[in-house]
């Protein structure tokens, strides 16, 4: 159950991929440009009510149904392209989360990733929504990230030679989700508005446990709110997947256990985990000479969660989480806080295929009007063709 960087060793990335829906033979296990891995992941729900800050609504309804398509460029290269379709009321939308490319060969412990994808800030964000043991995002997600950032972009990481695994990364993205509001439409964004810098270590605990610890910095040149009645309110982002809460820094810690008797997943373990953010310097110089009044000047969310395999087939998990939200109104900031219980059970007949249930207990204070609520969500995950390992 050792920890390994997932571009250090290219031999286990490609081992990873499987085998590919075109071909039967050798190749199969290599995938390249002509023979490349094909895969996708149908997810289907039915939800009691709507939750707040989640695109999925009351009702039937379809969420990220995800095409991808990744291959070895040639020994230098490694690429992967993943398009969304979504549903929202009746509508459909399709979306590119992922177009890059990634080194494979480079010296010193370094790679290099740039197109569209996924930041590796936090725990949770670098992975895909389908491969979670809860049918949404934490609430610190979808208020501060919009559910998961990806951008366009690039980023450096660092493998360091030491004994524990430890990584060192810094991405630059263009930052269109992570703008802040802008009612009139005038207000000029940088074109390269968001930084990160990250550092991940872990290591084994005995022959059955091993953990892995984060800490993260986003820099959001576009994220300080202006006065309401100059350049305040809702900016149309190219994709649904925007922040609602955003600010200039974003701090964040992570942290998750895993657990399984000498290290054998397959009948049981237990992951243990949490992440806490801290966004700060919310408004800009303008809102605050205009005489906007505050009571904190930051957000802050935060989650726990522990997921545990009984059988094969079976998982149950407890999650807890608190979103501590300032919005501007008129001329004054007014706090909005979310609370949310959350209990899973889900059913794993293969791999590939997860039928879950949720219960969803929230609690909502100022916020936009939602009150408590219990809540159940019926979902399916199922994953066709080639299906690489996902992250610790």
């Amino acid at each position: 159950m050792k920890i390994q960087h997932p571009i250090s060793n290219p031999g286990a990335a490609l081992l990873a991929l499987g085998c590919t829906l075109a071909s039967a033979n050798a190749l199969a296990q290599d995938p390249t440009l002509t023979n490349p891995a094909i895969s996708a992941v149908v997810d289907g729900y039915y939800q009691s009510s709507d939750r707040p800050l989640s695109e999925r609504t009351e009702g039937f309804g379809l969420g990220e149904t995800e095409l991808a398509l990744s291959a070895n460029i040639d020994d230098m290269f490694y690429g992967k392209v993943t398009a969304v379709l979504e549903s929202s009321d009746g509508a459909g939308e399709i979306n590119l989360e992922e177009a890059f490319i990634q080194t494979l060969g480079m010296p010193a412990g370094l790679s290099l990733r740039a197109g569209r994808f996924m930041s590796d800030i936090g725990y949770l964000n670098n992975q895909h929504l389908h491969t979670d043991a809860f049918t949404d995002r934490p609430v610190a997600y979808r208020a501060l990230l919009g559910g998961h950032y990806f951008d366009d972009g690039v980023r450096l990481d660092y493998l360091a030679p030491t004994d524990i695994y430890w990584s060192l990364g810094a991405e630059a993205f263009k930052g269109d989700s992570m703008h802040a509001e802008d009612e009139t439409g005038n207000r000029e964004f940088s074109n390269l508005g968001v930084f990160t810098a990250y550092s991940k270590f872990g290591g084994d605990i005995g022959d059955s446990g091993s953990w892995m610890a984060g800490l993260s910095y986003l820099r959001n040149q576009n994220g300080r709110l202006m006065p309401h009645g100059e350049e305040a309110g809702v900016e149309e982002a190219e994709h649904g997947h925007s922040a609602s809460y955003t600010g200039e820094n974003t701090y964040a810690a992570d942290f998750v256990y895993k657990w399984a008797p000498q290290g054998n997943y397959k009948y049981r373990h237990l992951t243990l985990s949490g992440e806490y953010f801290r966004v700060t310097g919310l408004l800009s110089d303008e809102a605050l000479a205009a005489g906007v009044k505050r009571r904190q000047d930051y957000h802050q969310a935060w989650y726990l969660s522990g997921v545990y395999q009984l059988s094969p087939n079976w998982t149950a998990g407890l999650r807890y989480g608190e979103l501590d939200a300032q919005a501007l109104e008129a001329d004054e900031m007014q706090s909005q806080k979310l609370r949310e219980t959350e209990l899973s059970l889900g059913w794993h007949h293969s791999h590939f295929s997860t039928v879950r249930l949720q219960y969803t207990h929230q609690q909502g204070t100022n916020f936009d009007g939602i009150t408590d609520d219990n809540i159940l969500t019926l979902q399916y995950v199922m994953s066709l063709g080639a299906h690489g390992a996902h992250q610790f």
